[in-house]
């Protein structure tokens, strides 16, 4: 409004400058005075050079006009280039959620020409269980004020083809525009391909992982029998031969023979004892025969007897550390031996703690030491092998196995394993 007041007052001027410019110029034909007709003549001369100079203004803004205009075409016709090219599929919806613009990757992606999707609604190129989900968030989006987010987080989003075959996508979601022409942008990547590679990593894993079970179960089986082997067979060839030395001992006269006889049946004792302590070693058959609770009581006593390291058990009570599936009491017991060896190598502590319960449906273990404690990189370690074995062992059976600082200072094991497990990694 305020522009075509401004140009009605510029066209009254010219008017009226116009008609006194006519009147002077008629006054100066009609009169011989030589003041008048300078007048006359200055008038017209600036009246020329205004035009010409107005003249030459219009014509330099109608070329900057173009110009820009050009540029302006041209920079539209690169944005468009632009998107079209693009790889990942670009839909812009209106308010309404109509497509305004589809690119040549979108084309490609759902099989449907651009031509049939402007002016369609967003809905047809999502499964019908969506729709309406899908139409409230992006709803929701637009009042939130945010310019950009990137859809379903944590979430396979699925898309649907011209030929009604689903795919999942990666998308992501901004808006432009005021109110009343409001504009959402969806960027749109194909999934397929990524999600099948995943999907075969996670299968070879949960193979390699129903492998690793398999073989350390073998291995778990093959010490079981030669612990049960040097435990019986060969423990009581030993005590037979200790009898017999213990007999030969009573009868021999003291001297060298005698003495003799005495180191050998020191050196039986040592072997007696050794034998007991590989094979409970391999496989403390008192976790077989007693349990779970006698088995840890007895390991956490031998190892403070080797390190010379306090440690302080506290667990549940037999009874409810009793009945507990086999494999995944032999998880716990070997993450708790591995656990207290490293202690024992690596800590430097002088007090350990053990906590061993039972409840809410899951075995828990917790190791804590107030040693100089694991550094990040250790656990990573290739070398790591004892931590890299407790933890498959673990997840086998869906649990869970954490390791990091304690509040005294050291290093914390905490471990959880589910009592009805699903072997494979599922709880």
């Amino acid at each position: 409004m305020s522009n075509l007041r401004h140009r009605t007052a510029l066209l009254a001027g010219a008017l009226i400058g116009a008609l006194a410019l006519l009147a002077l110029n008629l006054a100066a034909l009609g009169s011989s005075s030589a003041l008048l007709q300078g007048l006359d003549l200055v008038a017209d001369l600036l009246v020329l050079l205004f035009g010409i100079g107005y003249l030459v203004r219009r014509s330099l803004r109608d070329d900057g006009g173009a110009r820009m205009r050009a540029a302006l075409d041209e920079s539209k016709e690169q944005l468009a280039g632009i998107v079209d090219t693009a790889m990942d599929a670009i839909i812009t919806v209106d308010r309404e959620q109509r497509i305004v613009l589809f690119n040549r990757a979108a084309e490609s992606m759902f099989g449907v020409a651009r031509g049939d999707a402007l002016g369609d609604r967003l809905d047809r190129f999502l499964p019908a269980r969506f729709r309406e989900a899908h139409r409230g968030h992006i709803e929701r989006f637009g009042g939130t004020g945010d310019t950009r987010r990137r859809m379903g987080e944590n979430l396979v989003l699925w898309a649907l083809r011209a030929d009604g075959s689903e795919f999942p996508i990666e998308a992501s979601i901004s808006q432009t525009g005021e109110p009343e022409k409001h504009l959402f942008t969806v960027i749109l990547r194909d999934m397929t391909q990524r999600k099948a590679a995943e999907d075969a990593l996670r299968q070879q894993q949960a193979e390699l992982r129903e492998l690793s079970a398999r073989v350390l179960e073998a291995r778990e089986e093959e010490k079981t029998i030669i612990a049960r082997e040097l435990h019986d067979e060969l423990g009581q060839l030993l005590t037979a031969l200790k009898m017999d030395v213990d007999w030969l001992r009573e009868r021999v006269p003291p001297g060298e023979t005698a003495d003799k006889v005495g180191q050998m049946n020191t050196v039986l004792d040592r072997t007696v004892g050794s034998v007991r302590r590989i094979a409970a070693d391999l496989r403390p058959l008192m976790l077989d025969d007693l349990g779970l609770a006698d088995a840890a009581a007895w390991l956490v006593e031998d190892f403070m007897q080797r390190s010379g390291i306090r440690c302080t058990l506290d667990k549940s009570d037999g009874e409810a550390l009793d009945g507990i599936d086999r494999g995944i009491a032999t998880t716990v017991y070997r993450a708790l031996q591995e656990s207290l060896t490293n202690v024992a190598r690596h800590s430097g502590a002088a007090n350990t703690w053990v906590l061993l319960t039972c409840a809410e449906g899951a075995l828990r273990l917790e190791v804590e030491d107030d040693g100089r404690g694991m550094p990040p990189a250790a656990q990573t370690s290739s070398r790591s092998l004892g931590l890299k074995g407790m933890r498959e062992r673990v997840h086998y059976h869906g649990g869970m196995l954490e390791v990091g600082p304690a509040p005294r200072g050291g290093t914390r094991v905490k471990l959880r394993v589910p009592l009805q497990s699903v072997p494979g990694g599922g709880a």
